[in-house]
């Protein structure tokens, strides 16, 4: 098969993908509007939330070009709308808004861009068949060595459009007194409009039997999982495991399992090599606030593991996870870049509030209030096209006063190609390892009830294989906002972004301002 016929074929699914979330979320509306009766005690089950935005940005740099720096005049209008559900089948959450860039200078054609934040499930069949559904479309760095920016309005080469869609049906029950079932089945399409390469189809399905009682100190799972993952640039890669399980519950807060099992892969050979696998999990919860859990295992390419601590108090949320496996798209596995600063505050705020949708109401709420822009970023990541090994570091840290915030991040992540046998091109193919290192440190006040003041202060430094693929972007952003009516508010902000680096230094300052207007 052609290179051009793969990408036809996952075009296609995407469409395909696409086509099944349009009707998901139909159906969410529709559903939703049908369990408005069922509201009782005043409480509401559907909350849709329509808005505008317009932004004015005067800009020094806009084409980000240390030998011909443009200065440029851009506005920006984004309409969009925020729906949430919480039905007695149907829980779901979708943020949209559509941006129409226009460049006073014309240094630039006029632009659309998309913005997608959606996930949920529904219960199809009582206590049996459910169905989890997300996606995100987000502007992403293509290349790690690239020119990097923090602005969706620049103009940048590097930076595009990406789309993340998946769709998870699954069956849960019990065979009697004998044991737990689960059956899952899930698809997820990554799409790029900047890098057709990077496309890729994920199909996972997976099997599970455990112990009926959840009260009993002895457990007992059997697994069994495939994954296929197709690239529109490089060639399918394949895992096929199964393994068996043992679990003991010490007291209600120290559980401590073993796994044992075979894997049979593709990601380092041009066909499958069969190995086996095992895995050591330890979760304890010392107290309500305060959780850690820990795996140590082995897989056909090497040893993997997972750590993560989270520990909350009445004014701070503390949380730090270290994680190492095989990845083929940041969005698809959950190992991704904290991307901005919504991501920062949802992975922060998983011990206050592990309900997703709750807690994305909560973070919305919150960065509102306090004159915080969700889409600003905070560390980014790049386009792979084909499976990589990734290990991920991250250290967050959040404190939340009666009228001051302040949040830390720290991250880490190194990426190597696992999958050498590809021919297609992406940053790992230019440097054996990719390094990225990154601080944020996000400061807000409340000024008065209606007024706030916000600073971002980041730095990211990317490396690769030799001296011209390292960069460091500097980035430091000032905003006040007013709540100028019930459901209106506008920012005044300023940035200064410096970016070192021998390919692709620039500097930058801009001021910017905008109006929010919520119906």
């Amino acid at each position: 098969m052609s290179s051009s016929d793969r990408t036809l074929i996952t075009v296609r699914r995407a469409v395909l993908a696409d086509a099944c979330l349009a009707g998901l979320l139909l159906s969410a509306v529709a559903g939703a509007m049908a369990q408005t009766a069922e509201a009782t005690a005043g409480k509401r089950l559907v909350s849709i939330v329509p808005r505008v935005s317009v932004t004015e940005t005067l800009t020094s740099n806009v084409n980000l070009s240390n030998t011909d720096p443009k200065s440029e005049q851009t506005t920006e209008i984004a309409p969009g709308v925020r729906i949430s559900i919480e039905g007695a089948r149907l829980k779901t959450y979708l943020d949209y808004s559509l941006s129409r860039i226009a460049y006073a200078q014309g240094t630039s054609a006029d632009r659309n861009q998309n913005a997608l934040n959606t996930f949920g499930s529904f219960e199809a069949i009582d206590n049996w068949a459910f169905i989890d559904f997300s996606g995100t479309i987000s502007q992403q760095n293509i290349s790690a060595f690239g020119p990097q920016s923090t602005s969706n309005t620049a103009i940048n080469s590097n930076r595009t459009e990406v789309s993340n869609y998946r769709l998870a049906p699954y069956l849960r029950g019990r065979f009697g007194d004998l044991a737990n079932y689960e059956a899952r089945l899930s698809r997820s399409v990554s799409n790029s409009k900047g890098n057709v390469g990077a496309n890729s189809a994920n199909t996972d399905s997976s099997i599970r039997l455990s112990n009926a009682s959840a009260f009993r100190s002895l457990g007992w799972s059997a697994d069994l999982s495939r994954q296929r993952v197709d690239y529109s640039s490089g060639r399918p890669t394949e895992s096929d495991s199964m393994s068996l399980g043992l679990s003991y519950t010490l007291n209600p807060q120290l559980n401590l399992s073993l796994n044992a099992g075979r894997e049979s892969s593709n990601f380092t050979d041009l066909d499958k090599q069969s190995s086996s696998t095992g895995s050591l999990v330890l979760n304890w919860l010392p107290s309500e606030r305060t959780k850690l859990s820990a795996t140590a295992g082995r897989r056909s390419f090497g040893n993997t593991h997972s750590l993560s601590f989270d520990h909350r108090s009445a004014r701070t949320v503390w949380r730090f996870s270290d994680t190492q496996d095989a990845t083929n798209t940041p969005a698809q596995n959950g190992t991704g870049s904290v991307g901005s600063t919504y991501d920062l505050y949802f992975s922060q705020f998983a011990a206050m509030e592990p309900d997703p949708l709750a807690r994305a109401q909560l973070v919305n709420n919150f960065l509102q209030t306090n004159g915080i822009s969700p889409t600003a970023s905070v560390v980014g990541d790049f386009l792979t096209t084909a499976v990589s090994l990734q290990r991920r570091q991250d250290l967050s840290f959040a404190l939340m006063g009666v009228r001051d915030t302040i949040t830390f991040l720290l991250t880490r992540t190194k990426s190597n190609r696992l999958d050498t046998v590809s021919t297609s091109i992406d940053s790992l193919t230019s440097a054996d390892t990719v390094t990225q290192r990154g601080f944020s440190v996000n400061y807000s006040h409340r000024l008065t009830p209606d007024y706030s003041l916000a600073v971002l202060l980041s730095q990211q430094n990317t490396a690769g294989s030799t001296a011209a693929q390292e960069s460091t972007l500097n980035s430091l952003n000032v905003n006040v906002t007013a709540a100028v009516g019930k459901r209106t508010s506008a920012t005044l902000g300023a940035r200064r972004i410096v970016s070192d680096s021998l390919a692709n230094p620039y500097a930058e300052t801009a001021v910017t301002g905008n109006l929010n207007v919520r119906f």
